[in-house]
């Protein structure tokens, strides 16, 4: 049989299943074991990648992956544990972050972290906060915490939906978002990006699991990344035959960002790119106790927020020390 063009839908240990150009779902090897690349990763392909496939004569369900065509984007984080980038998805036309207000509880520098590599990739996020019908039970403290985040977030130029799996809160909008797009879900544990995916498509099915109370973190029901066809929910997006393309990614409890040096994290905020080069110190300023920094000027002047810049601090700590908090 001649050559066909496949879709990378899910893969683990090196078998990957395919959405090939004849229609045909099929498992398949990589043939040689080894994929030409241009960076070496701790998973050679995912969820979105395109590649050329040669059947297999006998069975028409298997075949053998040959090369991979170039991609569009890529969207990785370090894995610690393997010590090398892992692939999350590929092809992307935009990456959605998904944050809770509560439940797991939330935590900003999730989601700070996931934008500097996204920004570092050229890949447009967008920010959702799922389980919005937690706010109401929320301390005024703690709501007031997450209100003014989402705010910054806005105010940076993201687009943030703020929804319910729930209750259906902002599905609508969020539904109509996803429309003939590729997009990757990405978040910790317990956000409910399965719980999205079933809202959006009900037909979908995918598991979704309680959090663990000791640590109010959420199970890892999604095990690994999986390209979905989503058949829109005409009760969601108010018209009939809409589709949207979503990797679910599994739920990840420590993102580390992969190939940002400590020292260039700052081009990966874009509220500092203003005032890059601008230090008393040129580029050689650290903006951490410098005199004269236009960063730290920004901060005390309102124009960069405390918060992003305290996380900065932290991310660029984390990267230059190798010590990853969770």
């Amino acid at each position: 049989m001649s050559e066909l063009t496949g879709t990378i839908i899910a893969g683990s240990n090196n078998i990957f299943t395919l959405e090939c150009s004849d229609g045909q779902v099929r498992s398949c090897s990589i043939k040689g074991k080894v994929i030409k690349s241009d960076k070496k990763f701790y998973n050679p392909l995912a969820p979105g990648d395109v590649v050329s496939v040669e059947p297999d004569a006998l069975d028409p369900t298997k075949g053998q992956i040959l090369t991979l065509s170039e991609r569009k984007n890529t969207f990785c984080r370090w894995n610690v544990k393997g010590r090398c980038p892992q692939l999350l998805a590929s092809n992307l036309d935009f990456l959605v972050l998904v944050t809770t207000p509560d439940n797991p509880p939330f935590r900003p520098r999730f989601i700070d972290r996931a934008l500097a590599q996204a920004e570092h990739q050229e890949i447009e996020p967008v920010i959702v906060c799922n389980k919005c019908d937690l706010i109401e039970e929320m301390e005024d403290e703690d709501l007031d915490k997450v209100e003014a985040t989402l705010q910054t977030w806005q105010s940076l130029g993201y687009k943030v939906f703020v929804v319910s799996a729930e209750t259906g809160e902002g599905m609508e909008e969020f539904a109509s978002f996803l429309e003939n797009k590729n997009t990757a879900f990405v978040g910790q544990s317990g956000v409910g990006k399965s719980s999205l995916v079933n809202a959006l498509d009900p037909t979908a099915e995918l598991r979704t699991g309680e959090l663990c109370e000791k640590y109010c973190r959420g199970s890892h029901t999604t095990t690994k990344g999986t390209l979905l066809r989503l058949n829109l929910s005409e009760d969601v997006i108010g018209k009939a035959g809409a589709k949207a393309n979503v990797v679910d990614t599994p739920g990840i409890r420590r993102f580390v960002l992969d190939d940002v040096d400590g020292d260039d994290l700052h081009l990966y905020f874009k509220e500092f790119l203003p005032y890059v080069g601008k230090c008393q110190f040129g580029m050689s300023c650290n903006h951490i106790a410098e005199k004269g920094c236009a960063i730290k000027a920004a901060v005390e002047n309102g124009e960069i927020s405390f918060e992003r810049y305290d996380s900065w601090t932290r991310i660029r700590e984390e990267l230059k020390t190798g010590r990853w908090d969770d």
